[in-house]
């Protein structure tokens, strides 16, 4: 199977116009709002979500250059394997964030803590579950040194395509 073909099931609308100066991790920004315009036939999928407080978001970075399996991402100078950082230019570019919701209005997901370019596709939502998503006796591998690093990091176009 060489080709797997995803459709959008809505957009994703942050105040986020541009790569450059936009954080590089929700963590780090911890405040930017903004919300999610679910496509109308996907609203029947939206039953029940309200009880959840938080939200993962699988989208792809549709402004993300060409993948290279060797990267040198935003938080080092060394470079490593694109599996071993979380940079959007990537084999497939899919990106993951964990957003809180705040409500929902109709087809409309007002959300937080939000790192995501304005006008991303959005792929898919899932309840983030704590009992589920969180895992003790973690490691960080070559991030572990630089994490104090994340609030002061924001994008500098460096996965930007070649258009931008």
């Amino acid at each position: 199977m060489d080709k797997i073909v995803y459709k959008a099931i809505g957009i994703i609308r942050s105040p986020f116009k541009e790569a450059r100066g936009t954080p590089i991790q929700a963590s780090a920004e911890g405040t930017a709002s903004g919300r999610i315009e679910l496509y109308p036939e996907y609203l029947p999928g939206l039953k029940d979500l309200d009880g959840f407080s938080h939200l993962i978001l699988l989208y792809h970075f549709h402004k993300a250059g060409k993948g290279s399996l060797i990267v040198k991402p935003f938080l080092e100078d060394e470079e490593h394997g694109v599996f071993a950082v979380r940079a959007p230019s990537r084999p497939n570019s899919i990106g993951l964030s964990i957003v809180c919701l705040q409500r929902i209005e109709g087809n409309i997901l007002y959300i937080d803590d939000l790192d995501i370019l304005d006008g991303t596709p959005l792929l898919d939502i899932k309840p983030y579950v704590p009992a589920f998503d969180h895992r003790d006796n973690v490691k960080s591998g070559w991030l572990e040194n630089n994490l104090d690093k994340l609030s002061i990091t924001e994008d500098d176009g460096r996965f930007l395509k070649e258009e931008e």
